[in-house]
């Protein structure tokens, strides 16, 4: 049987049946939009059951799993795979009678590489899968007639949808839960449990955005100082890099503290003013009456700062900018992350603690995350100590800026460590405020080195993580929460991380056409719930390199993410079928 047919025409018929090898290779060509396929089928028994809107592209028989730490009983598990537009899956009977199984979301690959030929031996024949969330992973395939090849072709089919412009299984995942996820965060009942708006209050919502026109990767509702007309915020936006002009984050009714953010003004080598931007600038200072001052924090170490007035950027200076002060933080820039973390990876992959403890200090990622968290504590301390107000931002105000913003929410303000307020901190100051998951994460892309993604979010997980660590009974929420959201940041199983800019999802109709991963959660929320939690107020780390460790649990440890992703498997379909 061969034809040549759209992905949407071949998803369509193979709905009711398994692929798999038989007595030919299957022969998988990849155009644009095109595939070529030549297949027998063949159900196998013990197929897993699939979600709503997931097939089965394609199985084989006595795959080997390779497990060269010998994390396991057995080195060499054979067993049978299954490969959906969702997911690979591994399923085995091992020699002492047990069962194993191996979930990978296609979303969740970074990269597929084949090792060996036919002519190797037993185990050397198949290819190595480089996944977003630390885990290598290893099959070997028989030789006879390429087994290898049918596999790898439907893998990198489904994994890198955006190489021959097809869709992420979000967009066909067709669940229904009890919860909808997508009515968790309002931006305006948000702000206005700020006080954002109230009668003779200092701050206001502002639509001047209501159309992503002066900014498009910002939402379309904003906060603004309540005596800033539309004109002030033209010229404001002129002068700050990709138009991020300063906007609320944060507002405290209590103490008249702000967390403001935005992007570099541009300065550049002529040190250009902006009389706009410094007025502005001063009437946030303005609505704290408890404090004359403004923090500055910018994310960046001043060397990278400067580095990039030649290019038109900049800082603040002080005698332009009257009472504030200034201060840089020394948070490295997203290639040092994306270095530090290919290097964590490594440590994730050996098997003696000697040479783990030696790799991750040459990783530098515990002094990354404790950079972060050090940021997000002087920021805190400011607006708790000093009552001041603070305005953070990095070159442009996605990355860095929102690891700040939101962690030093958290530490002020105990709503955010709760389940729900936390996925109102995340839809606010990451989805909505624009960092860019689908460029960081790769989303569907096969190019794996390319040099803009870089872990952001899942450092700023990790910190929160180091925090719950540090006050184990001040968050509302458990392990399997962070680790369940890292999951679903790489499955693309949800629509909640997806694209880069409230622009896009809203242009692509992402929240009418996929389901929100707080759904998911909020459907059987007691699972994600930290038993011994009681409300704290406001928290001070220890941020001493000491005084932080690895999150082994999560990045060395693949039982738990099966665990957290199996959670998505018969709870889903239960979750279907109550509503």
């Amino acid at each position: 049987m061969s034809a040549r047919r759209t992905r949407s025409a071949l998803s369509a018929d193979l709905s009711e049946s398994i692929l798999t090898y038989r007595t030919s290779p299957p022969l998988l060509r990849r155009s644009r939009r095109h595939i070529h396929e030549s297949l027998r089928c063949k159900a196998l028994e013990g197929t897993p059951p699939l979600l709503s809107g997931e097939h089965t592209l394609y199985t084989d028989q006595e795959v080997t799993f390779c497990d060269p730490q010998q994390r396991h009983a057995e080195q060499f598990i054979k067993g049978n795979i299954y490969i959906t537009n969702y997911r690979m899956a591994f399923r085995a009977v091992t020699t002492e009678g047990g069962s194993y199984s191996l979930t990978i979301p296609v979303g969740a690959i970074s990269c597929v590489e084949k090792f060996g030929s036919v002519r190797n031996g037993p185990n050397g024949y198949g290819f190595l899968i480089i996944c977003k969330d630390s885990r290598t992973i290893k099959f070997a395939f028989k030789s006879e007639q390429h087994r290898r090849k049918g596999a790898f072709d439907a893998l990198k089919m489904m994994a890198f949808p955006a190489d021959s412009e097809g869709d992420v299984f979000a967009f066909q995942f067709k669940a229904k839960f009890p919860e909808d996820g997508w009515k968790v965060y309002n931006a305006e009942v948000e702000f206005s449990r700020m006080g954002v708006g109230s009668e003779g209050g200092c701050w206001k919502l502002s639509f001047i955005n209501k159309y992503h026109e002066k900014c498009d990767t910002y939402p379309s509702v904003l906060a603004v100082p309540s005596n800033c007309d539309n004109r002030l915020i033209d010229a404001v936006c002129n002068f700050r890099s990709k138009g991020r002009f300063p906007v609320l984050s944060w507002h405290s009714c209590r103490t008249g503290c702000s967390i403001t953010r935005s992007s570099q003004p541009l300065c550049g080598l002529l040190n250009r003013r902006c009389l706009e931007d410094e007025a502005y600038i001063q009437k946030i200072i303005d609505t704290n009456t408890n404090s004359t001052m403004l923090h500055i924090f910018d994310a960046r170490p001043k060397l990278n700062a400067m580095a990039n007035i030649p290019r038109g950027g900049g800082y603040e200076a002080k005698e332009q900018y009257v009472n504030t002060q200034l201060e840089f933080l020394d948070i490295e820039n997203i290639h040092k992350m994306r270095e530090s973390l290919f290097k964590l990876q490594a440590v994730c992959s050996l098997c003696t603690d000697e040479q783990r403890f030696m790799l991750l200090q040459n990783s530098q990622w515990l002094h990354h995350i404790r950079a972060v968290l050090n940021g997000a504590q002087r920021i805190a301390d400011v607006i708790n100590q000093k009552h001041s107000s603070a305005l953070i931002h990095c070159s442009d105000g996605w990355d860095r800026t929102s690891q700040l913003s939101s962690l030093a929410q958290m530490l002020l303000d105990p709503f955010y460590r709760t389940i729900i307020g936390f996925e109102v901190l995340v839809e606010k100051d990451w989805i909505s405020f624009g960092h860019k998951f689908n460029q960081r994460t790769g989303h569907g892309g096969s190019a794996h080195d390319d040099d803009q993604r870089a872990p952001i979010f899942l450092q700023f997980i990790d910190c929160v993580w180091q925090m719950c660590v540090q006050f184990p009974h001040a968050f509302e929420f458990n392990e399997h929460f962070l680790v369940t959201i890292l999951n679903h940041l790489y499955s693309c199983a949800f629509g909640t991380f997806l694209m880069d800019s409230e622009k896009i999802r809203d242009s692509l109709a992402v929240r009418a056409r996929t389901i929100s991963l707080w759904s998911f959660i909020n459907s059987q929320i007691h699972v994600y719930r930290n038993q011994s939690y009681s409300e704290h107020g406001v928290l001070t780390l220890n941020t001493t390199i000491e005084n932080l460790e690895l999150w082994s649990n999560y990045y060395m440890n693949s039982q738990l993410k099966e665990t957290c992703q199996n959670l998505i498997l018969e709870p889903a379909r239960k979750l279907e079928t109550d509503v």
